[in-house]
């Protein structure tokens, strides 16, 4: 049974830090690339970042510079280093596993940005 978990996840001020976890099992998971995604209601879901099984990663413009994403293929695990956060970072944001056609979410974790 493949399960994503995702953690980190909380109400933080404009201008904090935050790390999102992702855990993994169930998979091959050193094979997989692994993406955070982030939606609010109304709007459809956004890749914030990617990386692939070799460790190339990609960003939208909208988190480059502010986001980073790394794994820890030891621990089946991917991150999401979140900085400068404003509040138009608020979401819930959901962990992807993919493999040509097949992908796996996690069932998200909310970011709040508030003061």
């Amino acid at each position: 049974q493949v399960q994503l978990v995702e953690s980190g996840g909380g109400l933080v001020q404009p201008g904090g830090s935050l790390r999102l976890s992702c855990a993994a099992s169930g998979i091959g998971f050193s094979i997989y690339t692994m993406g955070w995604y982030r939606q609010v209601p109304g709007k459809q879901r956004e890749l914030v970042a990617q990386i692939t099984s070799d460790g190339s990663t990609d960003y939208p413009g909208s988190v480059k510079g502010r986001f980073t994403i790394s794994r820890d293929n030891a621990k089946n695990t991917v991150y999401l280093q979140m900085n400068s956060l404003d509040s138009e970072d608020t979401a819930v944001y959901y962990c992807k596993a993919a493999l040509y056609r097949t992908a796996y979410w996690g069932k998200g974790t909310l970011v709040t940005v508030s003061s």
